[in-house]
């Protein structure tokens, strides 16, 4: 039928479900938004685009749902930059739409203009651009269909001059494709090494949330009687309080999960990429099994093999191989079940005991700033007691964010969950500002749901201007913690142990008030300065967020310890050969 070309794509995107988009107002994708309100679309218009895209971020991950980010042609779309390469490697499956200038003036450096095509090609699954105004169904059905389809973020670039034509056409049907369960002879060796091993460890990724596959290797773990491991920064991929989870691997993780994979000689690992940093030394540990027979599960193919050597690797979806396997696999002796159920209880309980009773961080040796910090502030919370308290006030349905910084990194081995899609970390590539817009788009798309952002208080620093535009009345309320102790953590922690305490661009305004930002914005703020006080604080927010539709700040008051820095495998002493002198500086000629 006849339509014009904004009706085509507003109808395309209503055949899939679309009903969110998050960016800025632009006079390059007007025709569409002014549709939005008759479509059934929601246009949440944020403060800054960068934000806007961790918003849809943190709405698609904790929903389930794919959501949209747009803006303006030009700077408004460079501004998206950073959220697209942070969904790209949190496996986010969202519709990037990048409105472009105009086919008749392109090339000429006119007026916001850029190569966008080019800006993102190594941050989405997949992006097209629009070549015909009679294709823009065609190419924005592919484009979603492949943002499903490899689980990341797709892009399709539409010249601006391309609106308000009018085209015939027919919108395309939604074509969805069955995802692969991993070939016959892969899983058959995958379920023989599993049947035959002394002490079976299994490793959950992002995956197994995405793929639903958590009842399965609950199922899969108490058959095999095995440890379930996660990867950094995926608590929320196996249920906290089952007796066989050994929490989180990597940075500041869980000292039982390490201690048990150190012990395996069959690791299987489901919906994981096994990137690096997941499976770097923690605590002076390294405890990736060097003999192990590893067994990897993706659906990409490219990613099997690339950072571990396997045994096995099967192309398939977490939770069809899972199921599989369970149907393949042989029941261990009963006393090797007893022995290894013995075993990760004694592990667990041990790790539970020591975390409950770490109150402070440690210094390296020849380094004294731990130290200084708690005489500095005797009577303030360290970050562990502040991980604590909220620990004890956060309601177990709760869905959380985290940012990038030293505070939230600590609290890497607190949290767990009942289910998926509950913890919202900034993932690999490792933005800061993250925690605050994604604990926003979670509420979005869980609004029944109670959510807590927490951030450090320089990374939410870069995304505190979103306070002016979240206080308006369509948004919904949350709750944010900031852990205020005026300073670049993790950067200041590197200075510590290899710059000798040359605190170069670490520190922060002390005479900056986040609470009282937030109360000009109308929203409230607070602060805490003691366990208890944040503990009620916590609690008093999340009653306030959903009995009362009341957003709050809490500012945790806490001292200057640093904990783990984030690369020990990155970084060392620096030596001086040359040397530099201010001396030799040269004044510009101007």
């Amino acid at each position: 039928m006849k339509m014009t070309t904004e009706e085509a794509f507003v109808k395309t995107l209503q055949r899939h479900g679309i009903e969110h988009a998050f960016g800025i107002i632009g006079s390059a994708f007007m025709p569409i938004s002014d549709l939005f309100p008759r479509a059934g679309i929601q246009f949440w218009d944020c403060a800054h685009e960068g934000s806007g895209g961790m918003m849809a971020d943190g709405y698609t991950r904790a929903s389930g749902k794919m959501s949209m980010m747009i803006a303006q042609n030009g700077p408004g779309i460079t501004n998206f930059v950073t959220a697209v390469k942070t969904a790209y490697w949190n496996h986010t499956p969202l519709l990037l739409v990048t409105p472009q200038a105009a086919n008749k003036t392109i090339g000429m450096g006119g007026f916001q203009e850029v190569e966008q095509m080019k800006l993102f090609e190594d941050m989405v699954a997949y992006q097209e651009e629009v070549r015909d105004p009679s294709r823009v169904a065609e190419v924005l059905n592919r484009v979603i269909l492949q943002a499903k389809r490899a689980s990341a973020p797709a892009q399709i670039n539409m010249p601006r001059d391309y609106w308000t034509q009018v085209i015939d056409i027919e919108i395309p049907e939604v074509v969805e494709f069955e995802r692969p369960a991993g070939g016959d002879a892969a899983i058959a060796r995958a379920a023989d090494l599993l049947s035959k091993a002394r002490f079976p460890v299994i490793l959950n990724g992002a995956g197994v949330v995405l793929a639903g596959a958590i009842p399965a290797t609950i199922k899969l773990a108490e058959k095999l009687a095995a440890p379930v491991c996660v990867g950094y920064q995926h608590n929320d991929a196996f249920p906290g309080g089952h007796p066989q989870f050994a929490g989180p691997l990597g940075y500041n993780g869980s000292k039982a999960g390490m201690e048990l994979i150190a012990k395996a000689d069959v690791v299987l690992c489901l919906g994981t990429r096994l990137n690096p940093f997941s499976t770097l030394p923690g605590y002076g540990i390294d405890y990736w099994p060097k003999d192990a027979a590893i067994i990897q599960v993706d659906l990409n193919p490219d990613r099997i093999g690339l950072t571990k050597k396997v045994s096995v690797g099967i192309v398939g979806d977490a939770k069809k191989v899972a199921e599989a396997l369970l149907s393949r696999i042989e029941d261990p002796a009963d006393d090797a079940k007893r022995d290894r159920l013995d075993l990760i209880g004694k592990t667990r309980s041990q790790w539970a005991q020591q975390l409950s009773s770490m109150d402070h961080e440690d210094d390296d040796p020849g380094t004294t700033w731990n130290q200084r910090a708690r005489d500095d502030k005797p009577d303030w919370m360290s970050p562990r007691m502040a991980w604590r308290a909220i620990q004890s006030a956060l309601p177990r349905e709760a869905i959380i964010s985290s940012d990038i910084g030293n505070n939230c990194a600590i609290g890497n081995a607190y949290p767990s969950f009942d289910e998926g899609r509950k913890y919202l970390a900034p993932g690999l590539f490792g933005p800061c500002g993250y925690g605050l817009p994604a604990i926003v788009g979670a509420k979005i798309g869980c609004p029944d749901v109670p959510v807590v952002g927490f951030a450090g208080d320089g990374a939410f620093g870069i995304a505190v201007t979103e306070l002016t535009a979240i206080g308006r009345s369509e948004w919904p309320a949350i709750t944010m913690v900031v852990f205020r102790n005026y300073q670049w953590g993790a950067e200041k922690r590197n200075s510590t142990l290899w710059y000798d305490d040359n605190f170069v661009g670490t520190e922060l305004d002390d005479g900056v008030s986040y609470a009282g930002i937030a109360q000009a914005c109308g929203l409230k703020g607070v602060q805490a300065k003691t366990m208890e006080g944040l503990k009620q604080a916590l609690a008093t927010a999340i009653t306030d967020q959903m009995q009362h539709g009341k957003t709050t700040l809490i500012e945790a008051l806490i001292n200057q310890e640093l904990g783990e820095p984030f690369r020990r495998d990155a970084m060392k002493k620096p030596v001086s050969v040359a040397g530099i002198s201010a001396s030799d500086m040269r004044p510009q000629t101007v």
